[in-house]
């Protein structure tokens, strides 16, 4: 079972930038495709961008042009760039494998935009 640990929410103006990690226990990036999905307050958990075992990347039509995901292997680490962040980008952002093990969601990490 893959341990994920995401870091780097936090509250930010709309417009402002964040950047989320997300270790893993293992070398996994290289053979999984990854995802940073988010729940916001009342919705659904939502797949926001992926990223494939060889580096190829897919966004939700919402954060298209605005998020970036990467990835550094040799850290064991993803990454997910957010710029020109809005009220709805609010909610708690997970890594996971894409499609998603249930037995690896993590605690998230909680983004706010607020004015």
């Amino acid at each position: 079972q893959v341990q994920l640990v995401e870091s780097g929410g936090g509250l930010v103006q709309p417009g402002g930038s964040l950047r989320l990690s997300c270790v893993a226990s293992g070398r996994i990036f290289s053979i999984y495709n990854m995802g940073w999905y988010r729940q916001g307050p009342g919705k659904q958990r939502e797949l926001v961008a992926g990223i494939t075992n060889l580096g190829r990347t897919n966004y939700a039509d919402s954060v298209k042009c605005r998020f970036t995901i990467s990835r550094d292997i040799t850290k064991n680490t993803v990454y997910l760039e957010m710029n020109s962040l809005k009220f709805e980008d609010t909610a708690v952002y997970y890594c996971n494998k894409n499609p998603p093990d249930p037995r690896s969601w993590g605690q998230g990490t909680q983004v706010t935009v607020t004015s």
